[in-house]
C-alpha cells in the first residue's frame, strides 16, 4: 500500500474532483459517510455521550459534517467549535451552516481553557482539530487543550491523523499531539503512524477507502510503502516440483563471538525460512556446538578465533 505524503493527498483529491465531477464539499460529505459508518457499527446505537472537537479547516468540516450524520443516527451529539483564527475554510462554513439550520443545538464555541467542557471516562471523542495540512506546533490554549482531552482517559478517535501530529517531517512538539484510541484515515495510511516517534500516538489505526481517483493512486510514484499480506503473495514464487535445496541459492553468512551466537543462529533460521537453499555459517570456534544444536540443517565452518 502507498503512503502519500500531504501533498499527494490533495493532488489525489483534486484529481477525483476533476474526475468524477464533484466538489471538495462533496468528497467530505463521501469521507463523513465512512466515518459514521465505522462508528455506528461499532455502537449499533449504544447511547454514549459523544464529543466531537472540530477545527475550522476542512478536517473540522468532517466533523460538523459528522455531527449532523450522527445526530440523524440518533446519538447524543456535543459539537464544538475550537476557535483559534477568524479564517474559515468553505466547506466547514456550509457544514457549519448545515447544522446551524436544521438543528436547535449549535456547536459551542471554544476560545480558551475556561470553555473546555466536561468529557467524562465512558463518553467518546471525536478529534477533527486538525488534519494533514498542520504545518507549526500547537501552543497555549490549543495545547493544553489537547492535553485536556489527554488526561481525560476517555476513548478519542482521531479523523485522518491525530491532531497536532505533522505527516511529512518529525513531530515538533510531542507533548502537543492527540494521544488516539483509534484514528480513522482516509484512502492510504500516513508515514508518521509507522514512525516509533509518532506511532504511539494512535494506538490502532484503520484505512478508510474514500474512493479517491484509481488511476491517479496506481501512476503516482511515492517515497514509502506499507507491505501487507497481499503484497507479499505477490512478491511469492512457486516452487516447482523437481526443484531441491541447490536450485534455490547459498547464502554464507558471517557472525557471532564469544556469549554472543544468537544474532548469527536466527539469521540463519531466517535466512532458510525465507527461501534459500542452502546456508553456511563462518563462525568463531567457539560457537559450533550451538550453531549445530541450534540450526541443524545449515553448515558450519570455524575460525579458529573465539571473536
Amino acid at each position: 500500500m502507498k503512503i502519500f505524503s500531504a501533498k499527494q493527498m490533495y493532488e489525489a483529491d483534486k484529481a477525483t474532483e476533476s474526475r468524477e465531477g464533484i466538489s471538495p464539499l462533496d468528497l467530505m460529505e463521501r469521507a463523513s459517510e465512512r466515518v459514521l459508518f465505522w462508528i455506528d457499527n461499532q455502537l449499533k446505537g449504544a447511547q454514549v455521550p459523544i464529543h466531537i472537537f472540530c477545527g475550522i479547516g476542512n478536517n473540522g468540516g468532517d466533523g460538523m459534517a459528522l455531527t449532523r450524520m450522527l445526530l440523524d443516527k440518533g446519538y447524543k451529539v456535543e459539537s464544538y467549535v475550537v476557535n483559534y483564527s477568524e479564517t474559515r475554510s468553505k466547506c466547514f462554513l456550509i457544514n457549519y451552516g448545515r447544522l446551524k439550520d436544521n438543528y436547535k443545538v449549535w456547536p459551542k464555541k471554544i476560545t480558551g481553557v475556561e470553555d473546555f467542557p466536561t468529557i467524562n471516562p465512558n463518553e467518546i471523542v471525536v478529534d477533527a482539530i486538525f488534519g494533514i495540512g498542520l504545518n507549526r506546533p500547537l501552543e497555549g490554549w490549543l495545547k493544553e487543550l489537547v492535553q485536556y482531552i489527554n488526561n481525560s482517559k476517555t476513548f478519542v478517535i482521531s479523523i485522518d491523523v491525530p491532531s497536532g501530529m505533522f505527516i511529512d517531517g518529525p513531530t515538533p512538539d510531542l507533548e502537543a499531539v492527540i494521544q488516539a484510541s483509534v484514528t480513522l484515515t482516509f484512502q492510504a495510511p500516513k508515514l508518521a503512524f509507522y514512525l516509533p516517534q509518532t506511532g504511539v500516538f494512535s494506538q490502532h489505526t484503520e484505512v478508510l477507502d474514500i474512493g479517491l481517483d484509481k488511476d491517479f493512486i496506481e501512476k503516482i510514484e511515492t517515497n514509502a510503502r506499507l507491505i501487507l499480506k497481499n503484497d507479499a503473495r505477490l512478491m511469492y514464487k512457486a516452487r516447482g516440483k523437481f526443484s531441491h535445496k541447490g536450485t534455490f541459492g547459498h547464502a554464507l553468512l558471517i557472525g557471532g563471538s564469544y556469549g554472543k551466537m544468537g544474532a548469527v543462529t536466527l539469521a540463519l533460521k531466517a535466512c532458510l525460512r525465507t527461501g534459500a537453499g542452502k546456508a553456511s555459517a563462518f563462525i568463531p570456534q567457539c560457537g559450533y556446538e550451538i550453531i549445530q544444536t541450534a540450526v541443524p540443517e545449515a553448515m558450519v565452518i570455524t575460525d579458529p578465533e573465539n571473536e
